[in-house]
């Protein structure tokens, strides 16, 4: 595992996963601008590495983020980066999966790169809310968007209305949450499921993510035109030629994502 400098947003490679740490411990992991730079610079660094498959969204020290960085944004800090959106992320359309490994609160903009990612691992210990209404704002980073396509409409207007927090293990419950992990142990299990999802064809992988997110606001007969056309581009490739090599020769697959 090799580790950059240590900055408001670290990155170190572990296997073929980039994990993205939030740095500012002191500030509980708010978003700053500082931040929102250096999760964008992370998600290009990520997006431009063919051998990276996966990437690990985290915050050090026990917290994952208390969101946006009120006293920052006060001072006419900018937090959203162009063409990625809130904190460099919220907005951006990436095509390797990205999990979030939360520990300790996940609050506000916290929240909202949560939901950004593909998939969320929790402890037990973790918390989640959208406090926005309570200083006047709305969840503008992804919330109100993502959060009644993830759960039943009335749970999410309710976490949304009332500015309420909740458990990691109602979370999970709810389905915002993949996995809940004892204490401390998000980031370990994040990194085991990016290695599961690592053997896999990026291509593919690449594929399942522009169809899920492409598809969301069309008509079933629009997505299976959208979905032909993904296929069809798999079908050509190297990597589905090696996938059906490998089938039956009975060994794992070297996938060149080509």
């Amino acid at each position: 595992m090799t580790a950059l400098p240590d900055t408001a947003v670290r990155t170190e490679t572990a296997g073929r996963t980039l994990v993205i740490t939030i740095n500012r411990p002191k500030a509980r992991n708010a978003v700053n601008a500082e931040v929102a730079e250096g999760i964008a610079a992370a998600i290009d660094e990520l997006e431009a590495d063919p051998a990276l498959r996966a990437g690990v969204i985290t915050g050090a020290d026990g917290t994952f983020s208390a969101g946006m960085d009120l006293k920052a944004a006060a001072g006419g800090e900018v937090v959203n980066v162009a063409d990625k959106g809130f904190a460099g992320l919220a907005e951006a359309a990436t095509t390797k999966p990205l999990i979030a490994a939360v520990e300790g609160f996940a609050l506000g903009g916290g929240f909202e790169l949560a939901l950004a990612c593909d998939l969320v691992i929790a402890s037990d210990t973790a918390r989640f809310g959208l406090p926005e209404v309570k200083r006047g704002l709305i969840a503008g980073g992804g919330g109100a968007l993502r959060l009644p396509k993830r759960i039943p409409h009335h749970l999410a207007m309710e976490l949304l209305l009332t500015g309420r927090t909740i458990t990691g293990e109602r979370a999970c419950a709810l389905g915002v949450v993949n996995q809940l992990v004892a204490e401390g142990g998000a980031r370990e299990a994040a990194l085991t499921l990016a290695d599961e999802i690592a053997e896999n064809a990026p291509l593919a992988l690449a594929a399942v993510k522009n169809i899920v997110r492409d598809t969301a606001g069309m008509s079933e007969r629009e997505g299976f035109t959208k979905q032909y056309k993904e296929i069809e581009a798999l079908l050509r490739s190297e990597d589905f030629a090696e996938g059906v090599r490998a089938f039956s020769e009975k060994r794992a697959p070297e996938w060149a994502g080509r």
